[in-house]
């Protein structure tokens, strides 16, 4: 029983750097299994692209500002 336990463990931790990625692309519109695929090549590389990405979900683009305020 506590192999199992540990193995448990021992694969999440494994697939953090995964579901990170994963996760992070679902959040700024792209697509979860692509990112969570090449995320297994370069694990960390992947995850430095996704932060410097512009962000495509349209929900996340900030609040509208009111009539006063200009755009600049």
């Amino acid at each position: 029983m506590p192999e199992v336990i540990v193995g448990t463990i021992v694969l999440g931790l494994l697939l953090s750097p995964q579901l990170l990625a994963g996760f992070l692309a679902k959040r700024t519109g792209r697509n979860f299994w692509f990112w969570f695929s090449i995320s297994f090549l370069i694990p960390i590389i992947s995850l430095i692209i996704l932060v410097f990405l512009e962000d495509k979900n349209p929900k996340s683009a900030g609040y509208k500002l009111a009539d006063h305020v200009g755009k600049d």
